[in-house]
């Protein structure tokens, strides 16, 4: 199976993060990192996109649940 490989406006469009969000989350260790692709070009593994995707949406449910116990 060949693993995708995505430029930054399929990033953004699939995380809905700017460019300036991706690249802050990447320095912050949020994000995950790109791999470089060409002297002037990264992309982003899908698969990390889509496991990053993923555990934003179970923090979020997480957070949701403590809110409805704490009321």
């Amino acid at each position: 199976m060949t693993e995708r490989i995505l430029r930054r406006p399929l990033v953004t469009e699939k995380t809905g993060l700017g460019k300036t969000g991706i690249y802050d989350g990447v320095k912050a260790g949020t994000f995950p990192t790109p791999l470089q692709i060409g002297k002037r070009a990264v992309g982003w593994r899908e698969a990390d996109i889509d496991a990053w995707i993923k555990a934003r949406g179970r923090g979020a449910r997480r957070r949701i649940e403590k809110s409805k116990a704490a009321a």
